[in-house]
């Protein structure tokens, strides 16, 4: 599968839609990014005058480019109606608060591939390349039938 169509087959879209770019994937893991701009929806009443982006944003932002994104790429030619996505557990460690306007990245390392469930290594990344964040993903992903 062609790295360009990837965030085309994704099942969200905006203001749910974490993923700006795929940089790089292969069958072993998978690299992309997002800036999460200063105005997104979530930065309001969290916290305070103070806006730092909630762990569980993050965390969604590593699960669509990390998990749903890597495991499109690995499923590839069997996505011809799209993906139904199901996570079955995630064990992150936040590290370094993300400020509004920020650029992360994503690297995604396969530990298993089986059965359409996937289960990576994930690390996030900001643009100082100091890690903000890292763990595990796991989850089914299903082809969607005619």
């Amino acid at each position: 599968m062609e790295i360009n169509s990837i965030i085309s087959k994704l099942p969200y879209s905006k203001p749910f839609l974490f993923v700006e770019a795929i940089d790089s994937a292969d069958e072993n893991g998978i690299v992309g990014s997002y800036t999460f701009g200063k105005d997104e929806y979530f930065y309001e009443g969290h916290f305070k005058d103070n806006p730092i982006t909630p762990g569980v944003i993050l965390t969604e932002c590593m699960a669509q480019i990390g998990l749903v994104c890597f495991g499109i790429y690995l499923l590839g030619d069997e996505l011809d109606e799209g993906v139904q996505v199901a996570m079955s557990s995630t064990e992150i460690d936040f590290l370094k608060p993300v400020f509004p306007g920020e650029k992360v990245k994503v690297i995604s390392e396969k530990i298993f591939f089986r059965f359409n469930k996937l289960k990576c290594k994930v690390k996030m990344f900001n643009k100082q390349d100091v890690l903000v964040c890292n763990g595990t993903i796991s989850g089914m992903l299903i082809p969607k039938r005619p």
